[in-house]
């Protein structure tokens, strides 16, 4: 049996040297986004891999927020797919061309075929920060836009942009449910300020807010009027929407749907809802945080 293995150097510095002690009989890639001190300056390559994907033999796959360790198996809340058929081989296809991308001549994989076909309910979108390719945030703006009755959001770190805003608070406006929830204390502080900074616009607009308690939900998942979903690695914020390479599997089936509104609910019953009068009351010196660190919203 062949295993590969990626894993992103950057994002992996804070990881223990013997963590990375791989057996002679794997064969590895460091992905490092800047190999030459030129290439600092080429905004293509201000990235990191962000995913988190498994193939095993292009049949069966596991994407989403899932990453590998105890504090992630045992503390965090998170969601991944299991999926099989012809939607595995594709997501293995991903695998491949980014290893072949990314690793001299002679170690390209050239002898393994990855399953073809369709499944017409379940597409994936992947963003590719070299091609200039970002499909993931236009899928959830589509969607939202597309909306009719009920937009329901898990994402661990929700700081979005103008059109995301936008995209949410018209549809609130026009009578659809829209809920967003978040970790209350996620692991990133800075990041959590960054997103209260937008709390208040957009339950001044009908969004509903939620805020996860007791443990850091690090899902990146979306439902649609109970018959369209997401499930995959990008959240809401600046790096994953146009930075990262990031992965989202796009499904239509309503039993599915329903499932993850089901997970939704369960979820909520352990998170506390916010209010605009509520959050109106918050301290002053958490108004003055916020505003302080509003201009580092670009680079999250």
């Amino acid at each position: 049996m062949r295993v590969y293995l990626i894993y992103d150097s950057f994002a992996n510095l804070v990881v223990p040297r013997a963590f990375k002690r791989f057996p002679a009989t794997l064969q590895v890639l460091p992905y490092a986004a800047i190999r030459r001190p030129w290439q600092v300056l080429d905004l293509r390559r201000l990235t990191r891999d962000h995913r988190k994907l498994l193939v095993v033999d292009g049949t069966v796959a596991f994407v989403g927020g899932y990453n590998i360790g105890d504090l992630y198996r045992l503390q965090w809340r998170d969601t991944h797919l299991r999926i099989e058929g012809p939607a595995a081989g594709r997501l293995g296809q991903t695998f491949l061309d980014f290893w072949n991308r990314h690793v001299p001549k002679e170690q390209r994989i050239t002898d393994l075929v990855m399953t073809r076909g369709l499944q017409p309910r379940l597409l994936y979108r992947l963003n590719d920060a070299r091609r200039f390719l970002f499909p993931i945030r236009d899928m959830y703006v589509e969607a939202i836009d597309g909306a009719e009755r009920r937009v329901w959001i898990t994402n661990a770190y929700f700081i979005p942009d103008r059109v995301m805003r936008a995209a949410l608070i018209s549809a609130a406006e026009r009578g659809v449910d829209v809920q967003v929830l978040m970790p209350k204390i996620s692991n990133h502080l800075i990041a959590d300020w960054l997103s209260r900074g937008f709390y208040a616009g957009l339950l001044r607009h009908k969004v509903r807010l939620c805020t996860y308690l007791d443990a850091m939900n690090h899902a990146k998942t979306m439902t649609v009027d109970g018959v369209w979903s997401t499930v995959g690695t990008a959240n809401l914020d600046r790096l994953s929407q146009v930075g990262n390479y990031e992965i989202n599997m796009e499904i239509y089936d309503q039993t599915f749907a329903q499932q993850m509104e089901q997970l939704f609910r369960i979820d909520k019953s352990n998170a506390e809802e916010l209010t605009a009068e509520q959050w109106s009351r918050r301290s002053w010196l958490a108004k003055i945080g916020e505003r302080i660190l509003a201009p580092l919203r670009p680079l999250f």
